[in-house]
């Protein structure tokens, strides 16, 4: 049990102890006050950025008013999470055609679970030090502006790629938030944006997924066609997808502020079932209960067995025209899911297999 604290203005203090004891890389504190992104909000839906995800527009201005999402919220404490195994030789793999492109933050266990449990026990500590006290805790879970309170608290700036980057440890991490009725002090040092010219995540991006820095257009985003779009990948983007079939990586994959990115040491997000360095074709010979199984507590599950095969069909048809890889594809040709018979009917004509 903590010691008892009388005065708010001693919690943030004991917040970053508790966290990083907690497995946190960092902890800050906001306001509510989100009013200067809306404007920026409306025009991303309104130029229909947000694709066939209809809970974005529905909710509309409440992901900016934190106040509204749990009324009598009076500050939210930010927090951010290391993710990235020590070597997983993302960029290797990624070169691979034939080795399934899984990114980088989907190897090992889901994170929601994991981080909400924490989430818990640190609210439950500061519950502890002042007493009874209202919150909720949230993990990209709930329809809130997360990026722009962790800028907020001081966790970073948000790079061109719309991610959060920090100065010392890049951008492989998970965010997470405790709405709280609590008037606390908001973190007083904010980090200075330091992607100055660069435009590497732009530039490298393989769809062409951001029209403009700070704008993320989910229509071409692999991450979002990979799990959350659940019809028929645009046949123009097919081929520019390469080997990724779950996510995408690039953008972070190139930006030299990852260079200071730390390792974590959370077995957790370890990988699982060999998931960093599997092929294609193996992955696509996984029959519905051995995908079930080998992704049981992880985020992949998110896409469904049918989103796997159809990601990996397109993989397939941009790998090289190898015996493994027409095999795999012929064996699902006569699948039960006309959409998964679409996408192999793509990749054998691809390799001029049909």
């Amino acid at each position: 049990m903590s010691s008892k604290i009388t005065r708010l203005e001693q919690l943030p203090q004991q917040l970053a102890a508790w966290a990083s004891e907690l497995g946190f890389s960092q902890a800050g504190i906001s306001s509510t006050d989100l009013s200067a992104e809306e404007k920026y909000l409306q025009r991303w839906l309104d130029a229909g950025h947000h694709a066939d995800m209809d809970y974005m527009a529905k909710h509309g201005m409440l992901r900016a008013r934190p106040d509204e999402l749990v009324p009598g919220t009076l500050s939210v404490i930010s927090l951010r999470m290391d993710y990235m195994p020590g070597d997983t030789q993302a960029a290797r793999r990624l070169a691979d055609p034939e080795t399934a492109y899984i990114s980088r933050y989907a190897l090992g266990r889901d994170y929601h679970k994991m981080l909400r449990k924490r989430l818990q026990k640190l609210a439950d500590r500061i519950a502890d030090a002042i007493g009874p006290y209202g919150y909720r805790v949230f993990t990209d879970s709930a329809p809130l502006l997360e990026k722009a309170l962790a800028r907020n608290a001081g966790l970073g700036w948000v790079g061109k790629h719309t991610l959060v980057l920090n100065r010392k440890a890049g951008s492989w991490f998970f965010l997470g938030e405790i709405l709280t009725d609590l008037p606390l002090p908001a973190t007083n040092e904010l980090a200075r944006n330091h992607c100055g010219s660069c435009s590497a995540c732009l530039d490298i991006c393989p769809t062409r997924a951001f029209p403009a820095p700070h704008v993320l257009d989910a229509r071409r985003c692999i991450s979002y066609l990979t799990i959350e779009y659940k019809g028929s990948i645009p046949l123009e983007l097919r081929p520019l997808m390469g080997n990724r079939v779950f996510g995408c990586d690039d953008c972070q994959l190139v930006c030299p502020w990852n260079r200071f990115a730390k390792a974590t040491a959370e077995p957790d997000f370890m990988p699982r079932h060999g998931l960093d360095n599997a092929s294609l074709a193996e992955l696509f010979l996984w029959g519905e209960e051995e995908f079930l199984q080998k992704t049981e507590g992880s985020a992949i599950r998110r896409a469904g067995y049918e989103g796997w095969l159809r990601n990996l069909a397109v993989g397939l048809g941009n790998a090289p025209a190898t015996i493994p890889v027409l095999e795999a594809l012929q064996a699902r040709r006569q699948h039960p899911s006309a959409l998964v018979r679409e996408h192999v009917e793509w990749a054998l004509q691809q390799h001029g297999a049909l």
